[in-house]
């Protein structure tokens, strides 16, 4: 998988390595580089530059980050050099309340032209009858539609947080749960990863759910939506999957389309595996069903779209329906398989014990006897970055929880493959095993700079 190529802003090639400070006022030190990597040919923003050094001293310090790190949060990814462009452009300077050719201001023939094209390659992408591509993020399109299909006091039935659900499927500290009733299955076999797919129905038959919830945040196994799909109907439920996570997956074919089972919506952000910019997207099997989201989006929900955002998803919806993008989303899960059998091979244990995504969850506790805001903090240390996270009924708390959460999405957009799976977990490993000695980590952290120079990042190198 090749990275995307430059957008520049300026010259074409910049022959020495920027200089990032921290701004005016930090107690920040200025990033450290080795004198031993190249300089990058990064874009240069020469009007940021001069209007706001602060800033661009922040930008060209995270460019460098992504550049010289390790991209292991199984949430993120690096948009292409045209999704990158897209966001930039003056489609940000308009208003387009409503949708297309239904529009509260005029001069809207090129705003409707994108968002046109928005709807039309997210319709194909998924086999969807329709498509609402205005919400702002995962969670808006999310609560956008509850308030569609629901009345307050309605239930919703969803993943326990705990068993890898996500915030909005009904945790107590979000607002929403004052607002509907939040029931919660949970898995059968922590180590397997099987759902209690019999309790789900116990549940759904006494607590009749308007809403069967399927989707998770941390949760390295595939739901079967055909059982899903069954309970739904005989309770009345209208089933939805919230795919976030696995978007590009399914979109590549490599994970099962849960409308192929019958499944009423799907609610996604057009990030993460799907690699396009941040914001959601609610799509629906019949067309009826979509008219009822539209009015709740918008006007219902929230104001207008940001425009240059949606033209951005247009783009990223054209390029995942190209072929190359299949081989990744494959790619993605060979990875991620991969590199859990590498770390099971090696004593690691693996919340159920392995995965069929992209994503992998590492009990700290069981596998090092530490926890997972010290493994994140460890590993933060040689430049890989993932995040911590509970684990099936974790008795720790959420920011210092027993395990750590990480993917292989952005890892795949950089073009690594199986090989490069076992090196970074050899990283990882070796940084566990010299915690306690700041000269070896040092020294470990200039090894994954050398390694991730070889393995280009779409909007910033070549």
């Amino acid at each position: 998988m090749q990275a995307h190529s430059l957008c520049y802003s300026g010259s074409a090639n910049m022959t020495s390595t920027p200089t990032v400070t921290a701004a005016r006022g930090s107690t920040r030190k200025p990033l450290p580089r080795s004198t031993s990597l190249p300089p990058p040919a990064m874009p240069i923003y020469t009007a940021l530059q001069a209007a706001d050094p602060d800033v661009y001293n922040a930008l060209m310090g995270e460019m460098q980050r992504q550049r010289e790190g390790v991209e292991l949060i199984a949430s993120e990814n690096y948009i292409s050099c045209a999704v990158l462009e897209t966001m930039g452009t003056v489609f940000n300077n308009k208003y387009s309340e409503g949708y297309p050719s239904k529009r509260y201001y005029g001069g809207q023939q090129f705003t409707d032209i994108v968002e046109s094209l928005a709807i039309e390659r997210a319709k194909k992408l998924f086999k969807a009858g329709h498509a609402n591509v205005q919400p702002h993020a995962g969670a808006p399109a999310n609560i956008a539609t509850y308030f569609a299909l629901m009345e307050p006091g309605d239930t919703i039935m969803g993943m326990d947080l705990s068993h890898g659900g996500h915030l909005t499927h009904g945790h107590p500290v979000t607002y929403i749960t004052k607002i509907f009733k939040f029931v919660r299955y949970k898995m059968k076999d922590v180590e397997t990863g099987e759902i209690d797919y019999d309790e789900m129905r116990e549940i759904a038959r006494r607590e009749k759910p308007k809403v069967l919830m399927g989707g998770f945040s941390a949760y390295p196994r595939e739901l079967n939506y055909a059982k899903m799909q069954a309970i739904a109907k005989e309770v009345g439920a209208v089933s939805i999957m919230d795919m976030a996570h696995i978007a590009g997956l399914i979109a590549g074919g490599a994970l099962r389309n849960p409308f192929d089972d019958g499944f009423d919506l799907c609610l996604t952000t057009t990030h993460k595996t799907l690699r396009g910019p941040r914001g959601g997207m609610i799509l629906t099997r019949e067309e009826e069903l979509g008219k009822k989201i539209d009015k709740q989006v918008f006007p219902g929900f929230q104001g207008g779209p940001i425009m240059q955002m949606v033209a951005a998803k247009a783009v990223a919806f054209g390029e995942a329906m190209k072929p190359e993008f299949k081989v990744y989303a494959h790619q993605i899960i060979k990875n991620a398989k991969h590199m859990a059998q590498y770390f099971m091979d090696h004593g690691v244990k693996l919340i159920t014990n392995g995965t069929d995504n992209h994503m992998m969850l590492i009990d700290c506790i069981t596998s090092w006897n530490m926890s997972g805001k010290e493994v994140e903090h460890l590993f933060d240390s040689i430049g890989i970055t993932l995040n911590k996270n509970m684990i099936a009924d974790d008795p720790r708390k959420p920011m210092d929880p027993s395990g750590v959460r990480l993917g292989t999405p952005a890892i795949t957009t950089r073009g690594m493959k199986e090989p490069e799976m076992e090196k970074l977990a050899g990283f990882m490993l070796k940084a566990i095993e010299i915690r306690a000695d700041e000269t070896a980590l040092r020294k470990l952290h200039e090894e994954v700079k050398e390694f991730c120079l070889r393995y280009p990042v779409p909007g910033i190198d070549k």
